[in-house]
């Protein structure tokens, strides 16, 4: 008798092992699908929060309201974002190698005047190599500078549009980032590339020349490529914003009130 109830005893005890590790079971995999839901919906959100800043063209250079808006929670860029890592670019993206180590100078005759520009090929390879490349197939003339700035913080004169209207050309994209100010200051002077909000990897044909000292807050993809300087001539851009802009939705960005274009840019 005594063995007999030892004996139902230990198979008791196993049931409830049994049921108990099943229970376990339950609760793994219930934890699993919560946890695969849950990194499903982040994925999501993750996904269409990177395909809304994609998507988000800032005309290349953001609107003092746009800026707001990734200021207020779209992102939080840090103030001193870091070069991208190096990008494969397409084969019609000249290499970096050709202008490492290097100082092009030359000069970017606009039909309002001349300026004396510098470019960096030690600081910015990529993007010294590029604006050479462009400068050397006279890609630039005859394109036009469709806007400019005017608010207090914010002045720059874009240039460098295929169409002439602010787009960029799919066909020549490239990165990555380079030299971009720590701080989000430009200062007066600065030459540096035009991209696509949010992406470190859709440098252009575009440029902007600031005329005043300019802070460009960072975005998801970082700060933007200084290439660099204006030697001399900068006075011709300073007469340029003074004129104003054409009559628009927005008082301090918009284009010039006074056609501006490129007729030669030289580099050697």
């Amino acid at each position: 008798m005594a063995a007999s109830s030892r004996s139902a005893r230990e198979a008791k005890r196993r049931v409830q092992q049994m049921e108990a590790r099943r229970g376990l079971r339950k609760d793994q995999d219930k934890r699993r699908k919560r946890d695969n839901v849950l990194a499903i919906s982040v994925g999501t959100a993750a996904i269409g929060l990177a395909l809304v800043l994609q998507l988000t063209v800032f005309a290349s250079n953001p609107t003092e309201e746009e800026f707001a808006a990734v200021q207020e929670g779209l992102q939080s860029p840090s103030a001193s974002a870091t070069p991208s890592a190096a990008s494969t670019n397409a084969e019609n993206i000249p290499k970096p190698e050709t202008a490492a180590g290097k100082t092009f100078t030359g000069e970017l005759k606009l039909n309002r005047g001349g300026l004396g520009v510098e470019l960096d090929g030690t600081k910015a390879p990529q993007a010294a190599a590029v604006f050479k490349s462009l400068a050397d197939q006279n890609f630039y003339n005859g394109l036009s500078c469709h806007r400019l700035t005017t608010a207090e913080n914010f002045g720059v004169l874009q240039c460098g549009s295929k169409a002439g209207d602010g787009s960029s050309d799919p066909s020549y994209m490239w990165g990555p980032l380079e030299n971009t100010p720590q701080d989000n200051k430009y200062p007066a002077g600065t030459i540096a590339v035009a991209r696509t909000g949010g992406n470190a990897n859709s440098n252009g044909t575009q440029f902007f020349i600031v005329y005043k000292d300019t802070v460009i807050p960072a975005d998801a993809a970082g700060g933007y490529t200084v290439v660099g300087k204006v030697t001399s001539g900068l006075d011709v851009v300073s007469g340029i914003a003074a004129a104003g802009l054409k009559p628009g939705d927005n008082a301090t960005d918009g284009a010039p009130a006074e056609p501006v274009t490129i007729d030669s840019f030289s580099l050697k």
